[in-house]
């Protein structure tokens, strides 16, 4: 019986071929945390009374949800962490470097690797060909420790999308869509795995939203199969060499098969407070904005800030709106300024802020007022996500995001 990609990054791993719904002790490749888990790894870490983690330069620790710090408090967790690097050889990406899910994929995962850390959307690197996965920051501890991990192996949906997408529509309107289908809990504890001719066509930029938003449906990883582009990518930042080849076996057993027409997609919104409330983004047209914020993990990428330039190239944000951009990376921000993106986002009225997580998590740059509604291209809506209660979230792509605000509401096209 063939494996699937979840099944064969595990099984090589393991030391043995497992199948779904095996418990087993696999070897991790990379360990990684965040400044809102790292502080409470590096307790349990203490307690299990190691000097050093098995292997320190695959394990790093990354300052990006407050960055910079907007508290004290916050200001001695990033202390906490700063440390321990220093002590440990553990490797530190300091405010301003980037949200860690960009910083890992750009950096530090490759292909066929297994990836654990600290934060849900750890996920993203499956784009990778990796089997990425998010976990508490105990397990996350014992992972950096011990070089190893204990996991149950999931069971695989297979993606299967073929076509080409209608004007207007990109992977984020893909994967609100096939979350909006299946629901937000519709893959709990499975692997998603991507395939199609559409996918095959998708640039890396795609994958990684497909990937990074699997878990919102609740899976446990999403996979993508290696080919030349992920290689190209590889060699873009600097490790060719670490190229593999990663698919499933032409007879791999899968739990269920769903099939998407891409050609039949539409812009597609997510509407409060749960991300498979899903919308066409035309009927949503009375929904008025106060704030759009383009970035995060999800669409932070310079594909992302090409899209939105565009748009905005030569027109002004509604003056009721607030437009926040935030690169996702140090890298993506050099580049928007070498291609003139961000200074075509400024004359149309944005701000920009420094590459790291922003108002995502709602602990500072954009936190909501009493009754304000944000439009954003992050991959959660949750009542509170971005630091207010009363605060409303809609999820959409970086297009209709651009449009929505130069309208002052929801629009996919930037028509009345």
């Amino acid at each position: 019986m063939g494996q699937t990609i979840a099944e064969k990054i595990i099984s090589l791993h393991a030391g043995h071929s497992v199948k779904a719904g095996e418990l087993c002790i696999a070897k991790v490749d990379v360990a990684a945390v965040q400044d809102g888990t790292g502080p409470l790894m590096v307790q349990e870490f203490k307690k299990l009374g190691k000097a050093k983690p098995a292997n320190p330069k695959r394990c790093i620790l990354f300052i990006d949800h407050a960055s910079p710090s907007p508290r004290k408090e916050l200001s001695n967790t990033h202390t906490v962490l700063r440390e321990f690097a220093k002590e440990t050889g553990a490797i530190l990406s300091e405010t301003g470097c980037g949200v860690c899910h960009q910083r890992l994929v750009e950096s530090f995962v490759n292909p066929g690797e297994i990836l654990v850390g600290a934060d849900s959307h750890t996920c993203t690197s499956g784009a990778l060909g990796a089997f990425a996965t998010g976990m508490g920051s105990t397990d996350v501890a014992v992972a950096m420790a011990m070089g190893k991990t204990w996991l149950k192996v999931p069971q695989t949906f297979k993606i299967v999308v073929n076509g080409d997408f209608p004007r207007g529509v990109y992977a984020k309107d893909l994967i609100l869509y096939l979350i909006g289908l299946i629901g937000a809990d519709g893959a709990t504890y499975k692997a998603l795995e991507f395939h199609g001719t559409t996918i095959k066509n998708m640039t890396m930029a795609d994958r990684f939203t497909l990937a990074n938003m699997a878990v919102e449906a609740g899976a446990k990883a999403g996979l993508f199969v290696t080919d030349e582009k992920t290689k190209e990518y590889l060699k873009q930042h600097g490790r060719e060499e670490k190229f593999t080849e990663i698919k499933p076996d032409a007879d791999a057993v899968y739990e269920r098969v769903i099939e998407i027409d891409a050609s039949k997609l539409v812009p597609t919104v997510s509407c409060p407070h749960t991300v498979d409330n899903t919308k066409p983004a035309k009927d949503l047209k009375d929904v008025k904005i106060n704030q759009v914020f383009i970035g995060t993990c999800t669409n932070g990428r310079i594909e992302d800030l090409r899209i939105a330039a565009e748009i905005l190239n030569g027109k002004k944000v509604n003056p009721e709106v607030r437009l926040l951009v935030v690169p996702a990376s140090k890298e993506v921000y050099k580049q928007a300024i070498e291609e003139g993106l961000i200074t075509k986002l400024i004359d149309a009225g944005a701000q920009i802020l420094g590459p790291g997580c922003g108002p995502c998590v709602g602990v500072h740059a954009g936190v909501l007022g009493d009754g304000e509604v944000c439009l954003a291209t992050q991959n959660r809506n949750f009542q509170g996500r971005m630091g207010n209660t009363k605060g409303y979230i809609y999820l959409c792509s970086p297009s209709v995001a651009a449009y929505s605000a130069i309208a002052g509401h929801i629009t996919p096209d930037g028509e009345a």
